[in-house]
């Protein structure tokens, strides 16, 4: 994907994350599209670890993996500030 394509994906799955796990009150655009394609590639290895595919291209299924890797990655932010 290009870099564009990775901002957007990232921006949706970090908002998508966001609203999940209930931060999005406490995080700004920028913080969901770090936190999208941070997770996409977090979501990507834990995929991969179970012997699923990891990020495949611009699709709903990419898109859940990047979800769940935020979210993994909400959850351990949680656990570091012990909220």
């Amino acid at each position: 994907m290009g870099i564009i394509l990775w901002i957007i994906f990232g921006a949706i799955a970090g908002y998508v994350a966001s609203l999940i796990m209930r931060t999005n009150n406490s995080q700004g655009t920028v913080e969901d599209i770090v936190l999208g394609i941070v997770g996409a590639i977090v979501g990507g290895i834990i995929f991969n670890f179970f012997g699923e595919t990891g990020i495949t291209g611009f699709n709903v299924y990419s898109l859940m993996v990047a979800v769940v890797g935020s979210i993994i990655l909400i959850w351990m932010g949680r656990l570091l500030r012990h909220e």
